[in-house]
């Protein structure tokens, strides 16, 4: 029987992901669905509120891409890294 060991960033990396989708849905969505009396009204800020937290996730993906791409010029301009 073969041993599957994980890595310690991907429980790092999750646990990141689970605070950070708690914070959300503490701080974005629990306002957004309290904030109005209908249902469809509720449904609604959800959707909302899940699409606000993809164009997040997009945006941040886009950034570590750049980080990736440009990482010899960041190099050079800043010596110390």
């Amino acid at each position: 029987m073969m041993s599957l060991a994980i890595g310690t960033e991907y429980f790092l990396f999750g646990g990141a992901g689970v605070v950070t989708l708690l914070a959300f849905t503490a701080f974005i969505l629990a306002p957004a669905i309290g904030a109005y009396g209908r249902t469809w009204e509720k449904a609604t800020a959800v959707l909302l509120s899940l699409f606000v937290l993809l164009v997040l996730v997009l945006v941040g993906v886009a950034i570590g891409v750049l980080i990736v791409y440009y990482w010899p010029q960041i190099t050079e301009t800043l010596p110390g890294i």
